[in-house]
């Protein structure tokens, strides 16, 4: 998929940028460092989670431009953790077979596909962003009860969720476990769980919104239960040759009450142990009242400490934008990878514009090398 490194006995070989420097992951090669986040499109027009022409061409084009390693948007394991109808799914074989040749493309194009798994919790059943309408969908709508680790809504004009049962829980984790297996049977080679963001794993995570006194709330060995249930569910169903990654909001900005950074580390020391080999590194979202403090890179410190602290691979996200910032995250040891989302929706092309940028070798596809400024 990639050339090799260059050798340390070439000296006069010129050394690659560490942003386009390969990256391996268990048995999956990397090109570079570069990793298109998921996000969501809200476009499965039909509200049948089957993905169409709009995610091959928007995640297609990404891997022609050059990107190490793409991830689907938020891709929901069962019907009811869509975060909205027109989310994308992979709770039934005729979704993944939709899917397939998406994969196909990405990887024809160097790219290393991806796919994050996840489950909304109480934050689903909501309108698309750009709909008039914004909140929660209704019953008459196509919408539905959320499910919560806790009868408790994400905000005061959100209906209270239903309170998941042990056996209800048992049976999400296997759809976790059901859905791993269809996604590594499409070939995807990287698996993300979702488990941040407010959304169902993150909300049993939190003592913000779990509240529950039964073997998944409390401690935080009860609370961490759910997501090491899925993590165990999910590993058996990938290979060892292929990598396994969660998303963690590093804190819920809400210290000490909520879930903090040093939860994170705790949890990426379990999770490593459970076979897990990246962090993905992303924060908030779970209380509408915290107070986040946006600006250039305000999360990558959360990579340095887990990857430092835990031993464990790490990606950076949140405005990452620019190629000498995304350079210096790599070159200072501070995460292995950075997770662009923005930047790639402006410009699917931006890891060949960051080679020319940063004096990296990126070659246009062969179709596109008319546009090559050095010809």
């Amino acid at each position: 998929m990639e050339t090799s490194p260059v050798r340390a006995a070439d000296r006069s070989a010129p050394v690659a940028p560490h942003l386009f420097q390969p990256f391996d992951l268990r048995g999956v090669r990397l090109r570079n460092r570069i990793v298109m986040s998921p996000m969501c499109m809200y476009s499965c027009t039909e509200k049948d989670g089957m993905a169409n022409a709009w995610h091959l061409v928007h995640l297609g084009s990404r891997a022609v431009g050059g990107t190490g390693l793409i991830f689907t948007e938020a891709t929901a394991v069962a019907p009811g953790g869509r975060i909205s109808p027109e989310d994308l799914g992979i709770w039934n074989d005729d979704q993944a077979a939709a899917l397939e040749p998406v994969v196909s493309f990405i990887s024809q194009h160097g790219a290393a596909p991806g796919i994050q798994l996840a489950h909304a919790g109480r934050k689903a059943s909501t309108h698309k962003p750009w709909d008039m309408e914004h909140g929660q969908v209704g019953g008459k709508d196509g919408g539905w009860t959320p499910d919560a680790p806790s009868e408790l809504p994400f905000n005061e004009r959100d209906r209270n969720p239903h309170e998941l049962s042990v056996e209800e829980i048992h049976q999400i984790a296997a759809s976790f476990r059901a859905a791993a297996r269809r996604a590594v049977g499409i070939g995807m080679e990287v698996i993300e769980i979702h488990a941040a963001h407010g959304y169902l794993i993150h909300e049993f995570l939190s003592p913000l919104s779990n509240h529950r006194t039964d073997a998944y709330g409390g401690s935080f060995e009860n609370r961490m239960r759910l997501l090491v249930d899925i993590v165990d569910a999910v590993r058996q169903e990938v290979p060892d040759s292929l990598p396994l990654a969660v998303r963690l909001s590093s804190t819920d900005w809400m210290e000490p009450e909520g879930w903090t950074a040093d939860d994170t580390v705790a949890a990426a020391h379990v999770l490593r142990e459970q076979g897990v080999d990246l962090i993905d590194c992303s924060s908030g979202g779970n209380v509408p009242a915290a107070s986040i403090p946006l600006g250039p890179g305000y999360q990558v410190p959360f990579a340095a400490r887990v990857r430092h602290e835990a031993g464990i691979a790490t990606g950076a996200v949140g405005l990452i934008t620019a190629p000498e910032q995304a350079e210096r995250i790599i070159a200072s040891g501070e995460a292995d990878l950075v997770f662009l989302a923005r930047a790639l929706l402006r410009d699917p092309y931006w890891a060949k514009h960051a080679a020319e940028s940063l004096g990296g070798e990126l070659p246009w596809v062969p179709q596109y090398l008319r546009a090559d400024t050095g010809r």
